[in-house]
C-alpha cells in the first residue's frame, strides 16, 4: 500500500514537472511581448486584460528580463510587481 502510494505520488511529481517543461519551452521569450504593460508599469494605469494575458504568457521569462541589465529596472520596479500582483502573477524567486 505505501508503495503504491510512494510510486503515485513520484508519478504526480514527473507528469507535473514534465507538463511545466512543455509550457516553457512553447514560450517565445520576447520583452516586446509585454508592450501591453508599458502605460500600466510606466504611468500606474490599470493593467490591461491584454497586459494580464501576456505577462501570464511570459511568466516562465521574468527571471531572464530580472537578469538582463537593461530590462531589470522595469521589470523589478515597484509598479511592475503592482501590476504582476494585479495580474495574479507571483513575484519570480529567481
Amino acid at each position: 500500500m505505501k508503495t503504491a502510494m510512494s510510486f503515485a505520488l513520484c508519478l504526480a511529481v514527473v507528469v507535473l514537472f514534465v507538463g511545466k517543461l512543455q509550457v516553457t519551452e512553447a514560450v517565445n521569450c520576447s520583452p516586446l511581448e509585454l508592450s501591453s504593460c508599458a502605460g500600466a508599469i510606466m504611468m500606474s494605469l490599470p493593467p490591461s486584460d491584454t497586459c494580464c494575458r501576456k505577462l501570464k504568457e511570459q511568466e516562465p521569462c521574468l527571471c531572464g528580463y530580472i537578469r538582463n541589465p537593461s530590462l531589470s529596472q522595469y521589470v523589478n520596479s515597484p509598479n511592475a510587481r503592482r501590476v504582476a500582483n494585479i495580474c495574479g502573477v507571483p513575484t519570480p524567486r529567481c
